[in-house]
């Protein structure tokens, strides 16, 4: 497994969390590693990626929205042969995981963060 990167060719873990960058939540203005729904990314030496991230609500219904978002955007990045999602829902997603840019962002669009 590569957690940090530094493997020939394939990308870092702040890699894949920038790449996840341009994925949103439908409903919500902020890109889903800002609002805090990415809990870990696994990079493995075969060029898999694994990712594990929940939603804001459960049955979300925009969840296979997100999925596909998700995958594309991390299939872009070199040496990436494929992208596994994994939704949990433990532990459960708050604001508090946001991050300051998150909440910077959400407070511009006049949500109380």
């Amino acid at each position: 497994m590569n957690q940090a990167g530094g493997k020939e060719g394939l990308p870092t873990k702040e890699q894949v969390l920038e790449a996840l960058k341009v994925v949103y939540d439908p409903e919500i203005p902020v890109n889903i590693v800002d609002l805090g729904l990415v809990y870990d990314v696994e990079i493995h030496e075969n060029g898999v990626v694994d990712l594990t991230m929940t939603l804001t609500a459960i049955g979300c219904p925009a969840q296979d929205m997100v999925k596909a978002d998700a995958e594309m955007a991390v299939m872009r990045l070199p040496g990436v042969q494929g992208v596994n999602v994994e939704f949990v829902w433990t532990p459960p997603w708050t604001p508090a995981r946001m991050t300051e840019e998150g909440k910077r962002m959400m407070r511009m669009f006049g949500f109380n963060v």
